[in-house]
């Protein structure tokens, strides 16, 4: 159900870079929903949300994605190494916004209330995967060896990157498999949950 599109791109520069963990930028954009029953909400999720370009449908949330690599090398006699790699990781959160109206049914928002922190719980994982995938390509261009030149050491950058980005595509895939699957329950426990903690006072009631 929630399948999101990877919008993975790779930037090599041979330039000095601050050493550090993954970098993480993150965003956010919302749209517009209306409606007053579920089965509306259904209808403006399917309308408005957005367009993933790896299953050509429409999803009630989504997070695009971009990697971003620099090295440094670092020339020897006879050698060529990676002195120094640097990963960002641009990710956009794109989340539904829900304008209520005064007529609305007390359970159709507890409902929306609920789905709407599961789409932005689902999408924060997304984000989760991909900067330890981040954090884990720059590890792994960190620890390389030494190469015979630049050119090999380049080569050898590419390849320690397709591996990782391709493991973190799999992960991608698999973690929505599993959220798809699981969904009705989940948010049935959840509203479960939520009900509990309105009659306890933990929670305001829909307003």
């Amino acid at each position: 159900m929630m399948k999101r599109s990877l919008l993975c791109a790779l930037l090599l520069a041979v330039t000095a870079v601050p050493a550090g963990a993954a970098n993480l930028v993150k965003t956010y954009s919302y749209f517009s929903i209306g409606g007053s029953t579920l089965e509306d909400i259904e209808k403006q999720l399917s309308t408005h949300g957005p367009q993933v370009k790896s299953t050509g449908s429409r999803h009630p949330g989504a997070t695009q994605m971009a990697f971003t690599t620099r090295i440094s090398y670092a020339r020897q006699a006879g050698s060529c190494r990676i002195a120094d790699a640097a990963v960002t990781v641009k990710v956009k959160v794109i989340l539904p916004e829900w304008r209520r109206p005064r007529k609305a049914d007390p359970d159709v928002k507890l409902f929306w209330d609920t789905l709407a922190a599961d789409i932005k719980r689902h999408e924060e994982r997304h984000v989760e995967i991909a900067k330890n995938h981040a954090r884990e390509l720059e590890d792994a261009l960190k620890a390389t060896y030494p190469q015979k030149d630049c050119g090999t050491a380049k080569a050898k950058v590419a390849e320690i990157t397709a591996a990782i980005l391709a493991k973190h595509d799999r992960a991608q895939v698999q973690f929505d498999r599993v959220e798809s699957v699981n969904f009705e329950s989940r948010i049935l426990r959840l509203m479960r949950y939520r009900i509990q903690r309105i009659e306890n006072g933990q929670l305001p009631p829909p307003a």
